[in-house]
């Protein structure tokens, strides 16, 4: 794998749609950057600090977002001198996000008074009352002609069904949520998730014209859904829970077929592959080496001499876990961390108990496919867009790479890098790596299948 140098960055940063261009922020600056040579391709000064950005779908327009302010600018990579300002005055703005169209941007204001819809063509302007949240509650079908919004009044939850054309209100229905956390649409546009607060366990899937389709409790009488995801083909829909477990439910009965359990001790028969990150002291004396190359590494002998490798563990294994601590809210326990790989053929879950471990289970197969156990808490994790290949980082100097035939531990070559956060270009051909002050940008090979089990550095 191939990295970059580094480069300045103060926060927010994303991939153009059509893969071609990265922003990044750098205080009050926009950079725009060409993916495959990371020259500067465009430069806009905003009148603050730069909090959020976000590409239009079409990849011409970006938007940025001055919470600070507050207010939004937008800008035009295809015409620099082309600008646009939002501010909402008193109401504040709270989160805004592009219409699907790419001439709307969508505007909250503090305290939920309202969401706006901003046209870039005739600069007219269209409220909802009371949308449920700030940087939730609102949902795109993927063809773009419909937004579910989430609205709350007189103390009940209801669901918006806009029109993206005409941003006209074409259904409203109330759900059966205490206090509704957030709301997706599956990627066929046939169904609609609502799930409730974590102090209520429900699920319920809608149809577009408001018919509940089906209701999900798993148990009651505890904390409940911590996250949900529905898998790129539509026909799975994974639901995390604070009691440490994974369930998948099917499109066609909306039934549970699947429940996956995150034990801290791992027990036999188990197929999965366990991989361990530990640190290898070099052997250094039998090397032929310069009086140059000695005094650095007499320097640096914390690096020099150490590298980090996977090694293959057998069962039974236990697994590093915490309680939290009973008499403090959110408690980390369950599944926060929950991803789908691009065929839907895998998932990937961290157990909040147990920071340090990362699941992979084989949907497919309906079993266990991978463990990976870090030295130090998963910081985020991210499926190849092309492949089933998952890249995860612990804000150490290194990355870590699974496929289904092994795991993989690499360096970062860059002095005082510590990777924590990182994300995929849409064609695969780009990954994006984060520290706290820089970034730099990796390509990663062209995936050959093996049997084997790598964990060379």
């Amino acid at each position: 794998m191939e990295f970059t140098e580094a480069y300045k960055q103060t926060g927010s940063y994303a991939f153009s749609p059509n893969a071609r261009f990265l922003a990044v922020a750098v205080d009050y600056r926009l950079v725009i950057r060409d993916v495959l040579s990371l020259k500067v391709v465009q430069l806009f000064s905003c009148l603050d600090k730069i909090t959020y950005i976000e590409w239009a779908p079409d990849s011409e327009y970006i938007l940025c977002g001055l919470y600070k302010k507050p207010m939004i600018q937008a800008w035009s990579l295809t015409q620099p001198e082309w600008t646009c300002k939002i501010d909402e005055g008193p109401a504040g703005v709270a989160y805004a996000r592009w219409s699907p169209d790419s001439r709307h941007i969508l505007t909250t204001s503090d305290f939920q008074l309202r969401l706006t819809v901003w046209s870039l063509v005739n600069t007219a302007c269209i409220h909802v009352q009371w949308p449920k949240h700030g940087s939730k509650g609102v949902s795109f079908t993927k063809d773009g002609k419909f937004a579910a919004i989430c609205t709350r009044r007189d103390c009940k939850d209801y669901v918006n069904l806009l029109s993206c054309h005409t941003w006209e209100i074409m259904g409203v229905f109330a759900v059966d949520t205490l206090d509704l956390a957030d709301v997706q649409w599956s990627a066929d546009d046939s169904a609609i998730v609502i799930w409730d607060s974590p102090l209520e366990y429900k699920v319920l899937i809608y149809s577009p014209d408001g018919r509940c389709l089906a209701k999900y409790q798993a148990y009651e009488s505890g904390l409940g859904v911590k996250s949900v995801s529905w898998s790129p083909c539509s026909q799975f829909l994974a639901v995390g829970s604070y009691d440490q477990m994974l369930r998948v439910l099917n499109h066609l009965t909306w039934k549970v077929f699947a429940e996956f359990v995150h034990p801290s001790a791992v027990r036999g028969p188990c197929c999965a592959a366990i991989f361990k990150e530990v640190d290898e002291e070099l052997d250094m004396s039998e090397l032929s080496l310069g009086d140059d190359f000695v005094q650095y590494s007499s320097d640096n002998a914390s690096e020099a001499h150490i590298q980090v490798r996977y090694n293959v563990l057998e069962v039974p294994i236990n697994l590093p876990s915490q309680k939290p601590p009973a008499d403090k809210p959110n408690p980390k326990q369950g599944i926060s961390l929950m991803s789908w790989s691009s065929d839907s053929q895998y998932i990937c879950t961290r157990n909040d108990s147990m920071p340090t471990v990362l699941w992979i289970w084989d949907i497919n197969h309906l079993e266990l496919a991978a463990i990976l156990v870090q030295k130090d808490p998963i910081r985020a994790a991210a499926w190849d867009p092309t492949f089933p290949r998952l890249v995860l980082c612990t804000g150490s100097s290194h990355i870590y790479m699974w496929t289904p035939s092994g795991a993989y531990c690499i360096n970062v070559p860059l002095p005082q890098f510590a990777v924590i956060d990182l994300k995929w270009n849409s064609d695969g051909s780009c990954l994006f790596l984060k520290d706290k002050e820089s970034f730099c940008c990796a390509s990663p090979e062209i995936l050959q299948e093996s049997s084997d089990y790598s964990s060379d550095d």
